[in-house]
């Protein structure tokens, strides 16, 4: 079985109503850090980072550790919003966040999709460095789960998720934070 290590970026320096792109506050520097050094041991492996500065920053530690370059994987990327208008974008997210995948816009449905098949492609031990809807995605998908959100991953967490013939597992929820979206 290939596992598949899901970590949501460190504390960004602004939030989703606040930047389009933010890289790491301070907080979310030493929550990379440590990370960093969780895991550590288990490789070197495979990075993949979502494009996104919060992502990339926190893959940077690990990936000089091993001395590994990240991949860039645009599938793993932040939930497409409807809006550029940064107030609006963080409003219509808050409005969705309680909703059902079934319910949704089919333009998210394809964004699902592709990312759900993205990690259930990978065939070796690998880290991707991705987001909290990104995280809740596979693990809605790894549990048959319908809701958009299945749990809280605390920025820095570790997902363990487990790739058998190309169907997702859950093996083991990062741990969960009073977090906001960032």
């Amino acid at each position: 079985m290939t596992i598949v290590y899901m970590v949501r970026h460190g504390k960004a320096a602004a939030g989703f109503d606040g930047h389009r792109d933010p890289g790491l506050d301070a907080v979310g520097r030493e929550q990379a850090a440590a990370t960093a050094e969780a895991l550590a041991p288990l490789g070197p492996l495979p990075i993949y980072s979502s494009p996104l500065a919060r992502a990339r920053e926190t893959a940077a530690p690990l990936a000089a550790l091993w001395d590994v370059t990240p991949e860039i994987e645009p599938r793993v990327a932040e939930i497409p919003s409807p809006t550029d208008d940064l107030r609006e974008r963080a409003r219509w997210l808050g409005g969705i966040m309680g909703e059902r995948w079934s319910s949704l816009p089919q333009e998210l449905h394809v964004w699902r999709r592709d990312m759900i098949e993205c990690v259930a492609g990978y065939s070796e031990d690998c880290v991707v460095f991705c987001h909290f809807i990104a995280i809740n995605v596979v693990v809605g998908a790894a549990t048959g789960a319908d809701a958009m959100i299945s749990f809280r991953p605390d920025n820095g967490s570790v997902t363990r998720i487990g790739v058998e013939d190309g169907r997702l597992g859950l093996i083991e929820l990062g741990s969960e934070g009073a977090t906001r979206v960032n």
